[in-house]
């Protein structure tokens, strides 16, 4: 059975490359483009890890991570963060709010792909 890959990332673009990218290497993927309805996603979807942008509309990605991390069926899921936001000290607020990957943007496809199977 294929591993089950939500990403949740408000650009177009980037969600359908991410999506493109993981079906073309066999994963089940659930896209969420609104960071209010990603942990309602997540909990009918059962990933076996969540891609999250950090900068969404409406929620922060750092609060989606605590809260999915507290959540009782959500808080084993590995979370990979990835985000515009690269500067010092980010990726350790990232990391501390539970995400156990991190990504800077622009992201390559080797190195995304690397990170995935990585958490998975």
């Amino acid at each position: 059975m294929a591993k089950r890959i939500l990403v949740v990332e408000d650009n177009d673009l980037n969600r359908k490359l991410f999506c493109d990218v993981l079906r073309s290497q066999g994963y089940a993927v659930e896209p969420c483009a609104d960071g209010l309805d990603a942990l309602d996603r997540a909990r009918q979807f059962v990933p076996n890890l969540v891609i999250m942008d950090i900068q969404l509309p409406n929620v922060s990605g750092l609060d989606l991570i605590e809260a999915a991390k507290r959540d009782p069926v959500l808080r084993l899921v590995p979370i990979l963060a990835v985000t515009a936001y690269a500067g010092k000290g980010d990726e350790d607020r990232i990391r501390e709010a539970g995400a156990e990957g991190y990504l800077a943007k622009p992201v390559s496809i080797g190195p995304f792909m690397q990170a995935v199977r990585a958490l998975l």
